[in-house]
């Protein structure tokens, strides 16, 4: 094989690498920051539900599940998809805490 061949050669496999790093670094910074940004929202989510419980008068044995659903998922980490069930569940048991008050 020539010199001037195996130029091109390695030439082509370094702009075709340097193609797909240029598409998909930016999508995989974009899916970290969702991830982030979602479980950040769920933390917030379970620490509001959290404070809603303390101040409650009473028990609410469904809200008190929903926040057990909510922070089994967060300790189970995963997506962003996990993130917003477990802020979801998180929500509604704030909810349920504050109508109960």
């Amino acid at each position: 094989m020539s010199h001037t061949l195996l130029a091109w050669l390695v030439g082509g496999v370094l702009l075709v690498g340097a193609g797909f790093a240029t598409t998909l670094l930016p999508r995989w910074r974009a899916r970290g920051r969702e991830r982030r940004t979602a479980w950040s929202a769920a933390r917030a989510a379970i620490d509001s539900a959290a404070v809603s419980r303390d101040a409650a008068a009473t028990r609410v044995p469904q809200a008190e599940q929903l926040l057990a659903r909510a922070e089994s998922i967060a300790a189970g980490r995963g997506g962003a998809s996990a993130a917003r069930t477990a802020a979801e569940h998180a929500r509604e048991a704030d909810r349920l805490w504050r109508t109960h008050q």
